[in-house]
């Protein structure tokens, strides 16, 4: 279907795939439209905020729902919306089900420290969602007339780094879209907080270039759009500051 992207102030990357930079730390929030499912690529700050994205893509979609979610690691910019999309599957690297649980006090203090407000972060904790499925290595998802690639491509930014190929049809340009998570960042330094496994950052940096090639689009975490090449810098940089070869 045409989906009018830049209506509801989403930017096209590819036939049936786009993303919206979210206000205030300018995560990126990923969408897959396929025939059969409709896929999102983490939810937001707050559950205000994942009321508003389910809106956008609704409207985007003509009143189609989102049915899977996929989170790209356990930072609370990134999680706590995933509760306004009732009914949605949930997929997370191995072992987000238990760092959500156990570090549900630091999430939501995090949040608050950032700027969420004491009752927003709140309401978002009490009602986090926990994923449904698990990803270990990699899962293929059938979203009806494409697959797209959830990969556990961590630990580094965290040890629960999930990232997302989709692959795009003969002739599409760019051939192939990464979603990375926070393992990169283009709007600013990449963030290592007290969760982070540096000196594995870059070798899961060349596993995502592995997964999306030379020519394929990567989009961070925080940041506009770049290419295999920007990736390839930031791991050298990353390799450099961490003293990792």
């Amino acid at each position: 279907m045409d989906v009018a992207w830049e209506e509801f102030g989403w930017e096209r990357l590819a036939p049936g795939v786009g993303r919206r930079r979210l206000p205030g730390w300018d995560a990126t929030v990923g969408l897959v439209v396929g025939e059969a499912a409709v896929l999102l690529f983490d939810a937001g700050s707050t559950l205000r905020e994942g009321a508003a994205l389910r809106g956008e893509v609704q409207g985007l979609l003509g009143g189609r729902r989102v049915t899977h979610i996929a989170l790209s690691h356990p930072h609370f910019d990134h999680v706590l919306g995933a509760a306004a999309f009732a009914g949605a599957q949930v997929f997370g690297a191995m072992g987000l089900d238990e760092v959500l649980v156990r570090e549900r006090d630091a999430l939501r203090a995090d949040a608050v420290r950032e700027g969420v407000s004491e009752r927003e972060a709140g309401e978002a904790v009490d009602v986090l969602v926990h994923p449904h499925h698990l990803v270990c290595a990699e899962w293929t998802l059938d979203l009806g007339d494409r697959r797209v690639l959830l990969a556990n491509a961590g630990p580094g930014h965290t040890g629960q780094d999930l990232a997302l190929l989709v692959p795009g049809a003969e002739g599409d340009a760019p051939p192939g879209v990464v979603f990375c998570g926070d393992l990169v960042e283009e709007s600013g330094e990449p963030q290592a907080g007290p969760d982070a496994l540096p000196s594995r950052w870059p070798a899961a940096l060349d596993r995502l270039l592995r997964l999306g090639g030379e020519d394929a689009a990567y989009v961070p975490g925080h940041g506009a759009v770049v290419d295999a090449a920007f990736v390839r810098a930031q791991r050298d940089e990353l390799a450099r500051r961490f003293a990792v070869s």
